[in-house]
Formats: C-alpha cells, structure tokens, sequence
C-alpha cells in the first residue's frame, strides 16, 4: 500500500464563508464524519483545517495566505484508488470550486 496526502482547497472567500448558517456547518462536520467512518480502512491521519501560515524561505519566516484548508493522509494501492476515497468527500460540495488534489508520499530511498 501507498500513502497520499491529501490537500484541500477552499474557493470560498471570507464573505462566502460568514454566509454559512450554523445549521449547514453541522450538516458539513456530519457528512465529514459519514464520510471519515466509511473510509476508516484508508486513513492514516483524518486529518485538521490549514489556517495560521508561515512561509520560511532563506530570506525568513513571513506570513501568508492561500486556498489550502485542509489535509488528510490515506493509504490505498494505487493513485487513483487513493484520489477515488475523495470523490464524495463533502468538502467538494460545500462551495463550488473547491477541490482536492491527492499527492503520492513515496518512501524516502535508503
């Protein structure tokens, strides 16, 4: 089995997201749960949102902001197996233009 992470992008801009209602928050977190307990067998890590950045580059540690909100770590037999565990995930509902993209964690030669 491989490992992948997974990245997730929100399109949604701060007005966006101040227009949802408590109740579709809690029908989000729900469905992120029926979504996470279906595919317990493939996740290593659940994951957390992405928010407070520092970018460190050889110039210093600076803040910054970008669309990633999320992340998760799977392990499924091929890549495409492992971006298919995230064609229903709710977050690709929840605004449009969201989305994920699902990265190859190879093992580090030795």
């Amino acid at each position: 089995m491989a490992k992948f992470l997974a990245v997730l992008n929100g399109a949604a801009d701060s007005a966006d997201k101040a227009t949802l209602t408590e109740q579709q928050q809690n029908e989000f977190m729900h469905a992120w749960a029926a979504w996470a307990q279906k595919n317990q067998h493939a996740l290593i890590d659940p994951g957390a949102p992405l928010f407070r950045k520092k970018l460190v580059t050889t110039q210093g540690v600076e803040d910054f902001t970008d669309a990633k909100t999320g992340y998760a770590i799977v392990e499924a037999d091929t890549h495409e197996a492992a971006a298919q565990l995230f064609s229903d995930h709710p977050h690709i509902a929840l605004t449009p233009g969201n989305s994920i993209e699902v990265l190859e964690c190879p093992p580090i030669p030795s």
